[in-house]
């Protein structure tokens, strides 16, 4: 035979790295994704900067979407890491009615077993703040009916106007959970439904009493409260399921790159209610963008040079 000219073997060598060098290299990296949310991107920040800090290769896919299409992509293997909350365990596994999900540690193991059975998938140390629904009233109307718990709020239910998305109203683990445990029921009539489940805009709406409004879903870690000056009922009677964030990782990534669990469970032992409500307003409040505000997070807890 022939031998190929010099140009021509030179282009196939090219050709060869490409379809066998290049693929190795792609799938060796850990796709760290998260949702489309201010905390989503926060934290998968956190992930990607700690992951960086131990050398180990990473493809960004923060923002990737919903939690439908972020869950059903690590499931498939499409990615390999993510943070995701704990309570959402109860709908993964259609076990909602499980009273595992009231308390932080029981639905941080309980996930953490169903994960690891079902899918191989392993939740690393979980941050202590619950990011829950739940419900913030304005400042100078929760001071003048003396509102601070979702009892008082069971009180005075007929006299507010709430701002809140569909899915807050028609679950059964929302307002219905509320309603059953306060022993109230919020006129439907005194509901504005906002589309999606955005609470910056419900939020707003309390704050500034948009169209009779003056109580708005939100949920635990959000930034902006303190910032529009709204008072979140306690819920006393648990009656939320706890959401707690952790990332979610693939035992076998975390079999190649075993440093990754000891780091990120630092990383997430870091974070408190008051931290993320501090850092998500950072991004929500401020502006700032959120790779800058995670690395100056980790930064000053010495958890990245």
């Amino acid at each position: 035979m022939r031998p190929f000219p010099i140009a021509r073997r030179w282009m196939l060598a090219a050709l060869a790295l490409l379809a066998t060098g290049l693929p190795a290299i792609a799938q060796d990296r850990v796709r760290v994704a998260s949702k489309i949310d201010t905390e989503g991107a926060l934290l998968g920040h956190m992930i990607v900067l700690t992951l960086e800090g131990l050398g180990v290769p990473v493809e960004n896919r923060i923002s990737l979407g919903p939690t439908r299409i972020v869950r059903t992509a690590l499931v498939a293997g499409e990615i390999d890491v993510y943070p995701e909350y704990t309570g959402n365990g109860a709908f993964f596994f259609n076990r909602e009615a499980d009273p595992a999900w009231k308390n932080p540690q029981g639905a941080y193991d309980l996930v953490r077993g169903l994960d690891a059975e079902a899918n191989k998938l392993v939740w690393l140390d979980r941050a202590r703040a619950n990011n829950t629904w739940l419900v913030a009233v304005r400042g100078d109307v929760a001071k003048r009916d003396g509102l601070k718990t979702m009892e008082d709020f069971a009180r005075t239910a007929a006299a507010r106007r709430l701002a809140a998305s569909a899915e807050f109203v028609e679950s059964p683990a929302a307002l219905p959970a509320f309603e059953r445990a306060y022993g109230f029921a919020m006129p439907r009539d005194r509901i504005v439904v906002l589309p999606g489940g955005d609470t910056a805009v419900t939020m707003r709406a309390a704050a500034q009493g948009i169209g009779g409004v003056d109580s708005a879903m939100v949920y635990g870690t959000d930034g902006a409260i303190a910032a529009l000056g709204l008072v979140v009922m306690t819920d006393p009677k648990g009656a939320q399921i706890v959401y707690e964030p952790a990332p979610v990782i693939r035992a076998a990534v975390l079999e190649r790159h075993p440093a990754i669990g000891a780091a990120l469970s630092a990383v997430f032992a870091s974070l408190d209610l008051e931290t993320l409500q501090t850092l998500n307003a950072r991004i929500a409040v401020e502006g700032r963008p959120a790779r800058e505000v995670a690395q100056a997070h980790l930064r000053e807890k010495g958890l990245l040079r």
